[in-house]
């Protein structure tokens, strides 16, 4: 049982709250794997050079990530009142999400089954 009222339970909880601008994509349909490629190449540049990066790099990842970036540097503006010119990426990762199976014929009546990857993309900016 929880101690205190509910109202208290939810102050407690949100005191604790993580203030940094951030974007999440939830169920990309691109595997983790993939998706890693790219937020290696960006994790803790500044944004705007990790925007260059995103711009020119020829991976599918590259232009889904790009629209995160820009819509975690819109967060931070609109809702954290930051600059955008002092913002850097401190944290980006992917996480798994559901697997959707499909099945592939093969030779003689087999089946083999193909999965598609999903994942969980999330952004953390921070200012300098």
């Amino acid at each position: 049982m929880a101690k205190g009222h509910r109202s208290q339970i939810k102050r407690e909880r949100n005191e604790n709250r993580d203030t940094r601008p951030s974007a999440k994509l939830s169920f990309a349909r691109i595997s983790v794997q993939k998706a890693c490629f790219v937020l290696d190449a960006i994790r803790g540049k500044d944004v705007q050079t990790a925007l260059g990066i995103l711009a020119y790099n020829p991976r599918y990842a590259s232009s889904v990530i790009e629209k995160l970036v820009k819509s975690a540097v819109a967060n931070a503006e609109n809702n954290n009142q930051m600059d955008p010119a002092k913002l850097y990426i401190e944290e980006c990762y992917a996480n798994q999400g559901p697997i959707m199976k499909r099945i592939r014929p093969r030779a003689q009546g087999r089946a083999y089954r193909i999965e598609k990857r999903m994942s969980h993309i999330i952004v953390v900016l921070n200012e300098r």
